[in-house]
């Protein structure tokens, strides 16, 4: 109780004290999150994904300092990968965000995956709730940029900005099933290279084909999941107005190392902000990523009220059947589920 008061005060220390617990679970932080919830639902939450090297955490800084000169409050959420053999992250983010220390209106906050796919910390969302309601009205997301699996910033955030990089390799690096999708707005970073011009017709080419629909489903962790994008199809080439009934994502040349291009992005985020406003996209968006988060937290609570229920011994002989090729992994989850696993 005191912690979240101190949050909603502004207290920054109360504030990253908060993302911590949540970071680390248990019944205090979800009491936590319960009291903070009324306040949540008024920030802009912008999500920065891409390949690694296109230069997302310049991107997301000079960003953030462009937001807070035009005096928003920014809040800064940067996951990291973690390592599957120490479980410890680099957290390198925060080394290359340190211009934004020291400023009362930026929190920055790395965040370590912890072995979470798509992208995103398993804490991210609930982090976001903590800086939406302590009055944090810009909140930018840079994904650890793993690749095409990573659409699960496409159900978190409001604008997904996915960063491309001349000379990575093909003249796109993400046209590919999957990350090309799910952007709102494309950023050509690093444009002084060679290929810039090239990149950006590239994807200008594939915005013309009509890749996208408004109620698609991508394929992530095996399964066919709705992610709630505004793309949809064909515009007439040179057209970069977006109607009621369709959006196009606009094409934006950067570079992040001399802020150039920056103001450019911020107006089409701002843009895509506005259609998402004016028409039903963004309750569509919202009712889609709440319903998603809510399907998360069952999928969890019950895995925990499951294994709670289990005697480990007879789940460590139920493991022993598995390998022994006894019994098949499906058949050994039918016996935990049904409470059937005292087999020998």
């Amino acid at each position: 109780m005191e912690l979240v008061e101190g949050a909603l005060s502004g207290d920054r220390r109360a504030i990253a004290r908060l993302i911590t617990r949540i970071e680390n679970d248990g019944d205090d932080a979800r009491a936590d999150l319960a009291q903070l919830y009324p306040y949540t639902g008024q920030a802009h939450i912008i999500g920065v994904t891409g390949a690694p090297g296109t230069g997302k955490s310049t991107l997301v800084n000079e960003l953030a300092q462009a937001y807070r000169a035009a005096d928003h409050r920014v809040g800064v959420i940067a996951v990291d990968p973690t390592s599957p053999f120490s479980g410890g992250a680099i957290l390198g983010d925060r080394i290359r965000m340190r211009d934004l220390a020291g400023d009362p209106g930026i929190f920055v906050r790395s965040m370590a995956t912890r072995g979470s796919l798509g992208g995103l910390a398993r804490a991210t969302a609930d982090a976001i709730k903590v800086l939406d309601a302590t009055g944090f009205d810009v909140i930018i997301v840079e994904t650890v940029g793993a690749g095409q699996s990573e659409v699960e910033i496409a159900q978190t955030a409001h604008t997904v900005v996915v960063v491309e990089a001349p000379g990575l390799g093909d003249d796109v690096q993400a046209i590919k099933a999957g990350i090309l999708e799910i952007a709102d707005v494309f950023a050509v970073n690093k444009a002084d290279r060679e290929g810039a011009d090239r990149t950006a017709a590239a994807l200008e080419m594939m915005l013309d084909l009509g890749y996208a629909a408004p109620s698609q489903k991508v394929m992530h962790h095996g399964r066919l999941t709705e992610v709630a994008s505004g793309n949809t199809a064909h515009h007439p080439a040179g057209d970069e107005t977006a109607t009621e009934d369709n959006w196009r994502p606009p094409v934006v040349k950067t570079i992040a190392l001399r802020g150039d291009g920056i103001p450019e992005l911020m107006q089409a985020i701002a843009d895509h902000r506005r259609y998402l406003e004016s028409t039903n996209e963004l309750a569509r968006r919202n009712r889609t990523r709440l319903a998603n988060e809510l399907e998360r937290i069952l999928r969890d609570e019950l895995m925990i009220r499951l294994l709670d229920q289990v005697d480990q011994a007879s789940l460590a002989r139920l493991m022993e059947r598995v390998v022994a090729r006894e019994i098949d992994p499906y058949t050994a989850a039918r016996q935990l589920m049904t409470g059937d696993n005292h087999h020998d």
